[in-house]
This record gives C-alpha cells, sequence and structure tokens, in this order.
C-alpha cells in the first residue's frame, strides 16, 4: 500500500506535541529530513510561524495550492478559500479528536449517564437476539 500523504508545501497538519497540540498549520516549507517550516496561520488556528520537527506532525489528507514560504495574507486567503477548517472538522480524524475532547471533558455524572445508557442498550439488543434465537429454534 503506496504512501498518500506527504510532507510537502502546503500539506495541512495537526500538531501532535509542544504548545500547539491539537491546533491545524500549513506546511510551508521542507527546511530538512527532520524539520519543517509551518504556520497556522495565526489568525484562522493560532499557530505562529515557526520551524517544528516532523515528528511532532501528524499529516491530514487536506493540502491548500501555496508557494514555497507563502506570506500571512496569501495564506490566510488560501486556507479560508480551501475551507480547511470546516473540512477537517468533518472528516473521521476530526471527528475522533472531537469526541476524545468531548469524553475527556465529561463529569463524573455524565459517565455515569453512559454507564446506565449502554446498560438498556444491552437489554434491549439481548432481548432482540433472544426473540431471533426462539423463532429460529421453532424453524
Amino acid at each position: 500500500m503506496p504512501f498518500h500523504r506527504f510532507v510537502e508545501i502546503g500539506r495541512v497538519a495537526l500538531v501532535n506535541y509542544g504548545a500547539d497540540t491539537g491546533k491545524l498549520c500549513t506546511i510551508l516549507d521542507v527546511i530538512d529530513q527532520n524539520r519543517v517550516l509551518i504556520d497556522g496561520p495565526f489568525p484562522v488556528t493560532g499557530v505562529k510561524r515557526q520551524q517544528i520537527p516532523i515528528r511532532w506532525l501528524a499529516l491530514t489528507d487536506f493540502k491548500v495550492h501555496i508557494g514555497r514560504a507563502t506570506r500571512n495574507k496569501a495564506l490566510v486567503k488560501a486556507f479560508n478559500g480551501s475551507a480547511i477548517t470546516t473540512k477537517f472538522a468533518q472528516s473521521a480524524f476530526g471527528k475522533k479528536l472531537a469526541a476524545k475532547t468531548k469524553r475527556a471533558a465529561m463529569t463524573d455524572f455524565d459517565r455515569f449517564k453512559v454507564m446506565l445508557a449502554k446498560k438498556k442498550r444491552s437489554v434491549l439488543i439481548n432481548q432482540e437476539l433472544a426473540k431471533l434465537k426462539k423463532a429460529q429454534a421453532k424453524k
């Protein structure tokens, strides 16, 4: 299975480590084999222009069509024009992160309610399964 997400100029990534953890950024330039120049853009995602190790990034499927080391104004225009933040929120990766943050923000009572809902669901599933098994046994 070949790779399809490459470290390239314009690739949108998610920062996995450091001060900007959990924020989207755009790769502006590849410095060397281990480091890249990224920018949020800051007004949109809150990530300032900086160099960062590649291992701190999780590459996404999205790419913004920009040139090498694009200035901030052009980057904001391209980033907003591509609607990257909404596309990422609708992707499986974005949904998984949203669920993770929602789960982390749950209170003890919320976890209790989830436990009760799971118990109720399993009771209903087992009842339906018993009905199907009984119907199958009669045949």
